[in-house]
Parts: structure tokens; sequence; C-alpha cells
């Protein structure tokens, strides 16, 4: 809304003419004032871009051609909302607009106060505890323009989950893992930490799903498992389907700011689905999570095989199926 509003009130403004790019829209963005027809998102997200595709052009990977204009939708990493910024003014015409909107609690009054320091930057839309403006393009700072990065012996990059390296969960989650056999599944598989470790102490597995949301994340990951047992799955891991001997899972539980138990649920649900009748399933779950319902709604048989620094890792056999 804040955006839209922005745009209707004058103080900021795109072009007449001229494809707009922008830069990670969330699907629940107010879209309504851009001229959709001229816009093209890059959304990584695979669920975003998904809800956005039947709406505009959309891409995981950076789009080719010109573009006249671009609005960056503020992520909650700095590092990737400074890197969105210089990338979205290199990417128009210098002096072209490049419009930039988030909320306080994303860190918009930080940014637009580095902004000012490289650019010119015109007067701040205050709306609904965020802000947006507009900046002429220009140069931004060096070193604000980020690619993958190695995290102790990893490659990362900013913006995706644990992009400073293994979280404390995955390391217990995968120091607990048994040798696994047969097909496995990486559901929610990040950028690879956990299969490198699964595939690198079983020899026994034929084949090894990572299936991930996150498409920059999911890059990463072809870089840190180059097994060649390793499939690699752009998706939306509770929509995922299929039949596996093993499932391991670190669910995520922060789309936005608040923990959402409902999507490591939601996690759940399709571990059993996919989980062959006498496989096992390994995850790992923050202890103060409510997961204990949803796990045993799904599962005949839930053994805690571990517990340390707040996590905890749960070993789940017995789907009790109702199949989709």
């Amino acid at each position: 809304m804040r955006l839209s509003l922005a745009l209707e009130d004058g103080a900021v403004a795109l072009p007449d003419e001229g494809r707009v790019l922008l830069l990670r829209p969330p699907a629940y963005a107010d879209l309504s004032a851009l001229p959709l027809d001229r816009c093209v998102a890059v959304q990584p997200f695979r669920p975003d871009h998904d809800a956005l595709a039947p709406r505009m052009a959309v891409t995981p990977d950076w789009p080719e051609g010109a573009f006249a204009a671009a609005v960056v939708f503020l992520p909650r990493a700095k590092r990737l909302a400074r890197d969105l910024v210089a990338r979205a003014c290199a990417a128009v015409p210098p002096g072209a607009p490049v419009i930039v909107d988030g909320d306080k609690t994303d860190g918009i009054e930080s940014l637009l106060k580095d902004v000012r320091r490289a650019a010119e930057v015109g007067g701040a839309f205050s709306k609904a505890h965020g802000k947006t403006f507009a900046l002429a393009a220009a140069p931004m700072p060096s070193g604000w323009t980020v690619e993958a990065e190695d995290a102790d012996g990893w490659t990362t990059r900013a913006g995706i989950f644990s992009a400073d390296g293994p979280d404390p969960g995955s390391v217990l989650l995968a120091d607990t893992l048994p040798p696994l056999k047969g097909a496995v599944c990486d559901l929610g598989a990040g950028w690879g930490y956990l299969s490198a470790r699964l595939l690198e102490a079983s020899p026994a597995v034929t084949a090894c799903d990572l299936v991930e949301a996150d498409a920059d994340a999911l890059s990463c990951a072809r870089a840190n498992v180059p097994d060649p047992r390793a499939a690699f799955h752009w998706a939306d891991a509770t929509a995922w389907g299929g039949t596996y001997d093993a499932v391991v899972c670190n669910p995520p539980f922060h789309p936005s700011r608040k923990a959402d138990p409902a999507l490591g649920r939601a996690f759940i649900r399709t571990i059993r689905n996919v989980l062959a009748p006498r496989g096992r399933a390994w995850v790992v779950a923050n202890r103060h999570l409510p997961y204990e319902a949803a796990l045993g709604e799904a599962f005949a048989q839930v053994d805690v095989r571990a517990e340390a620094k707040g996590y905890k890792v749960v070993e789940l056999a017995r789907p009790k199926r109702s199949r989709r």
C-alpha cells in the first residue's frame, strides 16, 4: 500500500515509457499503481515467484535487456539490501529513478542514510511504519555489490539462510544422522550443508534430491554438493512429492520476523507424504517450538535422538498416511 500511495501522491515517480525492474517484490505487495505490463520482477523465492507469475513477467535470475527505472523491495538482510540498490543503479541509465520501499523493522531508515551519502535522494514518503524514497541512479560505494562468498569453506551469499556458515541446528542434525541408504530427500536444503555431510558419510545412498525454494541458496548448493548422486530442485518444499527411503530436514520457521510454527508443520506434513512406509526421517527444530502435536499426528513413531544448544533432533517413522 505504501508504494502505491507514494506513486499516486507524486512523492516518487516512474517514467511513462521503458521497462521497469522490480527487485524482490513479495507476493503480498500492493503493485496496483505500477505499470505491470512494463515490469519485470526478479524473485528467486519460488512461492512468491509463482504467485507473481500470473500478474507480470518474473524470473529468478537477472533479466536481459535495458530498463528505464527500478524498484527495490527492501529485504531483511542489510547486505542484500545494499546489493540490490547497487545492482538497481547499475541496471538503469545514470540519473534514472530507483525507488526503494521498506519497513522500519527491515532497516529502511539506516539504508536511507547510507544512500544519501552516495546519491541524490528526494524526500521520503512515510506510511505504515516504513518509507518509500527515490534516488537518481549513481554508482554505489565499493563493496555494496556482493557475489558468492566463502563461509568456513562453504559457498554462500548474502541474503540466504545461515550465510555466515553452518547453523547449529544443521550441525547437530548432521552429527546425529546414522549412515543412510537408498533414495534420500533433503527438504528445504538451503545451500547444501546437510546433503554434503550425509553423502560423504553414506555410500549406500543411491540418490539425494535437494529441494529448496530459494534459487540463490540452491545455486550455492550446486557448488557445495558436487556428488553425482545429488539432484537439485527449485521448488516449494511444502508442495513436494515423491517417495523416499529417508528424509532429512531443518525446517524454516521465519518467513517473516516472527516465528511461524505453521510453516514447520507444513514441512512435517510433506515429510509424512513422501516418506516410504518403512522409511525414516530426521528433523531438527528449536526446542521451544510446538511441533510435538504435529509430529504425533503425522507419525506413529517419534523419538528424540539428540538435544543441544536449544535444538532437538527427532527421528520419525511409520507415517500415518493420508496421501494427497
